[in-house]
C-alpha cells in the first residue's frame, strides 16, 4: 500500500460546499474583466507617453493642485466620517429612542440618492444665499465653491461606509464587557478608549479606507458645490474630464495613472495598519 504523505500540499482542499473550481474560475473571470483589463489598458495607454511626457503631466502645477485637493479633501472627509460614523453606529446599536428606524434608514440614503442630486442640494443649502449659507456668510464663513464644500459633500457620500462597517461588529460586543470594566474601576473614558475602541479599530479602518476611496473618485456630488476653480477648488476627476473633452487622451490617462498609483499606495498603507490592528486587538471582545 502506498504511504500517504500528510505534508504534501494540495491546491484543492476538501470543503463542505462543493464547486470550488467553478467558483474560483468565475471569480477570476469577473476580476479580470472588471478590474485587471481596464487597469492594464490604463497602464498601457500611459506607457505610450514615455517618461518625459508622463512626468511633465504628473508634475504640471495644475495637476498637482488638483491631486492635492482631491486627496486632501478625501482624507479629511474620511477622518470626519471615521469619528462621527463610530458615534452614530454607537447610538444606533446601544440606545432605543423614537425614530430610530428612520435614522437607521437615512444612513443608507447616500447609496440610493444620485450623486448629482446630492451635489445640487448641498450647493443650494450652503451657497451664500442658501438656507444655511445665508447665516454663515455674515460670519465670514464660505462653504460653497471652496474646498470646505468639497469636504462636506464627501462626508455626505462616505458616511454610510463607516457606519455599516462598524455597526455589525459593535452589535457583537457584549454589554457585560463594559460592566466588567466599570466593576474593575475603569472610568467611562477608559472603557471607551482602552476596552471598546481597540476592538473596533479594524472595522473603523476598513470604513475609513472605503470612505477615502469613494471620496478620491467622487465626481457628481462635488462639481456642483466645488466651484471648479483651477488651483483652488478643481478636483482631479474633473481635470480628467476636461482633458477628455479637449481630446487630450494622453494627459487624461496620465493623470488617471498618477491617481491610481497614489490611491494604491495609500490603501496599501491603510490595509497594513488594519492587518496589524487586527492581529493586535482582533474584531471582538
Amino acid at each position: 500500500m502506498k504511504a500517504y504523505s500528510p505534508t504534501r500540499w494540495r491546491f484543492r482542499r476538501p470543503s463542505v460546499i462543493p464547486g470550488f473550481g467553478m467558483a474560483l474560475g468565475l471569480t477570476l473571470t469577473w476580476l479580470t474583466l472588471l478590474i485587471l483589463i481596464p487597469l492594464s489598458g490604463l497602464a498601457w495607454r500611459s506607457s505610450e507617453l514615455g517618461w518625459t511626457k508622463f512626468l511633465a503631466i504628473a508634475f504640471d502645477p495644475r495637476t498637482l493642485s488638483a491631486l492635492r485637493i482631491s486627496f486632501g479633501t478625501a482624507f479629511a472627509a474620511a477622518c470626519l466620517n471615521a469619528a462621527f460614523g463610530v458615534v452614530l453606529a454607537w447610538v444606533l446599536v446601544r440606545y432605543r429612542f423614537p425614530g430610530k428606524r428612520i435614522i437607521d434608514a437615512m444612513v443608507d440614503l447616500p447609496f440610493a440618492l444620485p450623486t448629482a442630486v446630492a451635489g445640487i442640494a448641498l450647493a443650494t443649502l450652503y451657497a451664500p444665499n442658501g438656507w444655511i449659507g445665508q447665516f454663515l456668510t455674515p460670519l465670514g464663513i464660505k462653504i460653497a465653491f471652496t474646498p470646505l464644500g468639497i469636504v462636506i459633500a464627501l462626508v455626505f457620500v462616505g458616511l454610510p461606509f463607516v457606519v455599516r462597517t462598524v455597526q455589525p461588529v459593535m452589535e457583537e460586543i457584549d454589554k457585560e464587557v463594559e460592566e466588567a470594566a466599570a466593576t474593575l474601576g475603569a472610568t467611562r473614558l477608559q472603557t471607551i478608549f482602552r476596552v471598546l475602541l481597540p476592538g473596533l479599530a479594524p472595522p473603523v479602518l476598513t470604513g475609513f479606507a472605503l470612505a477615502f476611496a469613494r471620496g478620491v473618485g467622487e465626481y457628481g456630488s462635488v462639481i456642483f458645490i466645488a466651484g471648479n476653480l483651477p488651483f483652488r477648488s478643481e478636483i482631479a476627476p474633473l481635470l480628467i474630464v476636461i482633458k477628455l473633452e479637449e481630446y487630450n487622451y494622453a494627459a487624461a490617462t496620465g493623470i488617471a495613472a498618477v491617481m491610481l498609483v497614489i490611491s494604491f499606495a495609500m490603501l496599501l498603507i491603510i490595509n497594513l495598519i488594519q492587518s496589524w490592528s487586527r492581529r493586535r486587538y482582533g474584531y471582538g471582545t
